[in-house]
């Protein structure tokens, strides 16, 4: 059932929408006891917001929902990735740990500091990061038990230069990088994908950002859940770091409502 907390928003589609999607990292509001926990000055702050946040991705997939002959549905994330990550996992399995940006941030998009790097992740974790987890995962299982299938479409974007953070920064970085996972990104979901996208350029897979999210409790194990990533290089569609979107927004959105068309079978 569609349902929001002060975190998220589970925003309803189509009865037979398959589709998800989902926006993890648009926003940039951080609560004011969460952010005494972090020791950049404001203006350091929006700094690394600007540079972290996936500008007007909700934006973008607010559009295409709209375009779209059956609307897909949304989870939106409605607080910045620098209270909690909600697709990091929350342990030793996370890459991300190595540069400090596990499911908790301590350090920043420039490998500076942003919490003391003794702070404790669990509180976030527990009042933020389950719930949202939680959601999803009742989300998915909801859109199985509706249509015997569930397409989650990862909505994303990253700046046109690498930032130092980047652990695969080095490779190629084109209008649109298609995230994929060996176990969840059937070949027709990416042929859609690639398809849907190539009026908006040149495409990649895993390049410069690999994978797809999937709630644990269906990754690696159920093949009737299916997940892409989707990132758009900001440069395409916005005034980079953090600025405005322009009207090329459309683009992105009219192939997002595209390849959710594709994926629905209409």
């Amino acid at each position: 059932m569609p349902h929001s907390a002060p975190s998220f928003a589970y925003l309803p589609g189509a009865a037979d929408s398959p589709v998800i999607l989902h926006v993890p990292h648009s926003a940039r509001d951080i609560p004011a006891d969460v952010r005494a926990g972090i020791v950049l000055d404001d203006a350091a702050l929006e700094r690394e917001l600007d540079h972290i946040t996936d500008a007007h991705t909700a934006e973008i997939a607010e559009a295409a929902a709209e375009l779209s002959a059956v609307t897909p549905w949304r989870f939106v994330n409605r607080l910045s990735r620098l209270v909690v990550d909600p697709e990091r996992f929350p342990d030793e399995r996370e890459e991300m740990l190595s540069v400090g940006m596990g499911a908790v941030y301590t350090r920043t998009t420039h490998r500076e500091a942003l919490r003391p790097t003794a702070t404790d992740p669990e509180p976030l974790i527990a009042r933020y990061f389950r719930p949202y987890a939680e959601a999803m995962t009742e989300a998915v299982a909801d859109r199985l038990t509706t249509t015997g299938r569930a397409v989650i479409i990862d909505v994303h974007s990253y700046p046109t230069a690498p930032l130092p953070y980047e652990l695969h920064g080095t490779g190629p970085r084109p209008p649109i990088c298609l995230g994929t996972d060996p176990f969840h990104t059937p070949p027709e979901l990416l042929a859609a994908a690639k398809k849907a996208f190539a009026p908006c350029g040149e495409t990649a897979l895993d390049s410069p950002f690999g994978g797809a999210y999937v709630p644990l409790e269906f990754y690696g194990k159920d093949t009737r859940v299916s997940a892409l990533m989707v990132e758009i290089r900001r440069d395409t569609y916005m005034i980079e770091p953090g600025g405005p979107a322009t009207p090329a927004l459309t683009r992105p959105a009219t192939a997002l409502s595209t390849l959710a068309a594709a994926v629905t079978g209409c």
